[in-house]
């Protein structure tokens, strides 16, 4: 009896043991280039996870966008092709409706208001994206979204003279553009440089970096010196293949993610402002708006602000931001 108890013990250790036992490649996807900040966190974090989990975990990278734009980045991991992506809050809103919070136009001026709300949802961002089938590893911002055209911009009426660029597949932001009277133009991120070339679009909300490693400025050379939003972006793996990584491996290459995140944000929040300026060295004209155009642009917002909900943000999250947002202006 003793034998046999034995035996079946053995044989549930086999088992059981190569879910752990065998090793993990996990398939990361992200649209930075290589060589950019972005693509070398990346790297840094895979070396940084095979080290610590003695070769057992291994992270292999997929940049400059060579497997889609960021839905079709987590459309990918849904079926398995791929793991993991670095992605912004474009992707994230895929995977977690909260995160389109951070999209919310004007709302933020400074980094205390990123990271009070950050702090506020905090929840709502890390158990709801879990609950949705993906681990949030780590969660930066990489800096302020302005206006970039090729004509300068200074007020609402002016940016509804041209053709704003929208994410393929935003089919939310399409609508609510066309509500209020402007001319959205949905492409792929891929597709900005070409369809400025050849005039499909003339104006896009971007990052500074991410306008100057694409050379986009070189065309949409003119800025609007305004914060429209924060840039959000974070590092997610499919809980699939996270539930088969070791406790105590899922641990250390967490606190690996969490570290390298908090250093590259504190590295680059302030980078937007030298991409701007090597930009302008090359012919960028940065575009100053007077009180009475700023007040404009929050006005366009106010006005939009009860055609968000449940439109371009859902309700939920919506009521949640307002909340915050209340306190916010209370602090």
């Amino acid at each position: 009896m003793i034998q046999k108890l034995s035996i079946k013990v053995f044989l549930i250790i086999l088992l059981v043991q190569p879910i752990f036992a065998k090793k993990i490649i996990i398939k990361m996807a992200t649209l930075a280039p290589e060589g950019t900040e972005w693509h070398g966190l990346l790297v840094e974090m895979g070396q940084e996870w095979r080290k610590a989990t003695n070769g057992d975990v291994r992270l292999r990278i997929y940049p400059g966008g060579v497997v889609g734009d960021e839905r079709d980045m987590i459309r990918k991991i849904r079926i398995g092709q791929i793991h993991g992506a670095a992605v912004t809050t474009e992707g994230m809103t895929e995977v977690n409706h909260y995160f389109t919070s951070f999209n919310y136009p004007t709302l933020y001026q400074s980094y205390e208001d990123v990271d009070y709300v950050r702090s506020e949802l905090s929840n709502e961002l890390y158990s709801g994206t879990e609950e949705n089938g993906f681990k949030l590893l780590t969660m930066v911002d990489v800096g302020w979204v302005y206006w970039f055209s090729t004509d300068p911009i200074y007020t609402p009426s002016d940016l509804k003279e041209t053709k704003i660029w929208t994410w393929a597949g935003d089919y939310k932001s399409v609508q609510l553009y066309e509500k209020n009277g402007f001319q959205p133009i949905p492409l792929t991120s891929m597709d900005i440089l070409s369809g400025l070339q050849t005039g499909l679009i003339n104006s896009m909300g971007l990052n500074p970096m991410f306008a100057l490693s694409q050379q986009i400025f070189g065309i949409a050379d003119n800025m609007l010196d305004m914060k429209w939003g924060n840039l959000t972006a974070a590092i997610i793996v499919d809980m699939k293949i996270w539930n088969r990584i070791k406790p105590d491996h899922q641990k250390s290459m967490l606190s690996i993610a969490e570290n390298l995140g908090d250093s590259f944000q504190n590295k680059n929040r302030f980078s937007s402002d030298k991409a701007v300026e090597t930009m302008k060295d090359y012919g960028l004209t940065v575009n100053t708006p007077s009180e009475n155009q700023l007040q404009e642009w929050f006005d366009l917002i106010s006005r939009m602000d009860e055609s968000f909900r449940g439109s371009f943000i859902s309700e939920d999250a919506y009521d949640r931001l307002m909340d915050i947002k209340k306190n916010m202006s209370e602090r």
